[in-house]
């Protein structure tokens, strides 16, 4: 079976990217990165990328801060698209996606969340969950709709809240559990367990 193909799109240091290259590249994980695309021309994503030669794209929206224009986003579905990717996977990608994308993608869109969604969906989702004082958090996987962070979930991982903890300790234990539960789901994706 061949490597199924992907697109990843992200804003920040890629941190889950590099999880995914490094499941990958051990042999676990039969993907294939075809494009990297990134709002933030100063991302790790993109840096991680070019140096691996992987094709990249910067998204330049001038206009929206948490959104892609029209123009902008029927851009992106082409560079997708040209690229052959067969999924598409948000990885820190900090932009609601769109008809454009959801249209051309339908249930081939999957995101991360820093939380146990239906809980605490949005920003800083690890600061939610300890002004909440819960005592379990985590991470979600699950597919993208026009919601923010309302799509059917495919798999989560849970991460207790411990005594003392920060925003930071709590971020950082969380981003491990995604680091192990992003690669696992893909695997799935990979073998066609997944529609």
């Amino acid at each position: 079976m061949k490597p199924l193909k992907i697109a990843v799109l992200g804003s920040g240091k890629g941190s889950n990217f590099r999880s995914i290259l490094s499941a990958a590249m051990s042999g676990a994980l039969r993907v294939r990165p075809v494009l990297a695309a990134s709002d933030n021309a100063g991302s790790g994503l993109l840096s991680l990328a070019e140096n691996l030669g992987i094709e990249t794209c910067a998204i330049e929206e001038p206009r929206y801060r948490t959104r892609l224009s029209l123009e902008v986003e029927n851009a992106l579905v082409g560079r997708i698209r040209e690229s052959g990717a067969e999924l598409v996977v948000l990885a820190g990608y900090m932009r609601m996606v769109k008809q454009p994308l959801l249209e051309a993608f339908p249930r081939r869109i999957v995101n991360i969340h820093p939380s146990l969604l239906p809980a605490f969906p949005g920003l800083d989702a690890w600061k939610q969950a300890l002004a909440a004082g819960v005592e379990t958090t985590g991470c979600t996987v699950h597919f993208v709709d026009a919601g923010m962070d309302t799509g059917e979930i495919i798999a989560q991982s849970e991460v207790p809240v411990l005594p003392g903890d920060t925003a930071e300790t709590l971020h950082a234990r969380i981003q491990e559990a995604e680091h192990r539960l992003y690669p696992e789901v893909l695997g799935r994706f990979s073998r066609r367990e997944l529609p």
